[in-house]
């Protein structure tokens, strides 16, 4: 059950990455690259000599559509959101195929955040998107979520929300819990937690170099078809290393990740309700661990 879940939740992790609202322009390029590892067979653990490795390119972009302010500063504004990632694998020594050489993830939705009083504030986003394996497109693979987050913000560093996302992924509309959690400091030296994006500790040498030790959890799924029945196929990784940033100007800023894969694992399961909940005898198949680098260019436009 919680492996299913984990396939519905990689198509629901863009609805957390937006979650402030932006006064101008914002986007982030980002290029991943983890080399050929070693596939682990789910049915006895044993590390096989079948490779894989993965290559991905994503763009997030938020356009404000409008943007207005209270007496309080609080911000109330509409925001059009664009996304997609692509990722590109190369696989070796497998007798038959069994996991795909392309993904993409292409979606577009629409966001509105508002304030709640002094404390709370109000995140409203419905979205449609693209999740294929390229090998065959068709209306199985479009799917479309949306949801509303109730935030409670205890102080400018510390946020708690949650609330319902209605989601496609599995066949009918089906409604999940999201929640998220946004906690950080100030001073040179810096941590911050992001549920569900990942943690980080970071030292600030300068306003325009700091170093950070991250932890990272991203996703993508697709729609297959397997013996003529429509199918959820998930990858999830979770990464960690180290990442020095570098502020280039007011507006734009570099990161380089570089560090270790624990873990990198392949879920699947029928579009049907029902199959979140049942147990799998067998272990999702799995790679062992690798080297893993990232750059990401992050710029914000007045």
């Amino acid at each position: 059950m919680k492996r299913n879940l984990l396939t519905a939740f990689c198509c629901l992790l863009p609805l957390g990455y937006w979650v402030s609202a932006q006064s101008g322009i914002s986007a982030e390029l980002k290029t991943e690259y983890i080399p050929s590892s070693n596939y682990i067979r789910p049915e006895d653990s044993l590390k096989t000599d079948s490779k894989s490795d993965f290559k991905r390119a994503t763009l997030n972009l938020s356009i404000p559509l409008s943007v207005k302010k209270d007496s309080a500063g609080r911000i109330k504004a509409w925001s059009m959101l664009l996304s997609g990632s692509y990722a590109k694998m190369s696989h070796k020594k497998y007798e038959t195929p069994l996991f795909p050489d392309q993904m993409l993830n292409a979606q577009v939705g629409l966001q509105h955040i508002r304030p709640l009083g002094k404390k709370w504030s109000m995140m409203m986003m419905a979205s449609v998107g693209l999740y294929t394996d390229l090998e065959r497109i068709s209306s199985d693979d479009i799917l479309g979520q949306g949801g509303v987050l109730f935030i409670r913000h205890f102080n400018p560093n510390l946020a708690l929300g949650g609330g319902p996302v209605l989601t496609t992924a599995f066949g009918p509309p089906m409604v999940l819990p999201w929640i998220y959690f946004d906690w950080k400091t100030n001073g040179k030296v810096k941590f911050k937690l992001n549920f569900p994006e990942g943690a980080e500790a970071g030292y600030e040498f300068s306003d325009a170099l700091t170093l950070k030790a991250v932890v990272n959890l991203s996703g993508m799924v697709v729609e297959r078809n397997k013996d003529g029945k429509s199918t959820m196929f998930g990858y999830q990784q979770i990464t960690a290393g180290l990442r020095p940033e570098i502020k280039i100007t007011d507006k734009l800023s570099l990161g380089v990740t570089g560090g270790s894969t624990l873990v990198r694992s392949f879920s699947e399961s029928e579009r049907k309700i029902k199959s979140i909940f049942k147990d799998k005898k067998i272990a999702d198949p799995k790679f062992a661990s690798t080297f893993y680098v990232a750059v990401s260019l992050r710029w914000n436009l007045p």
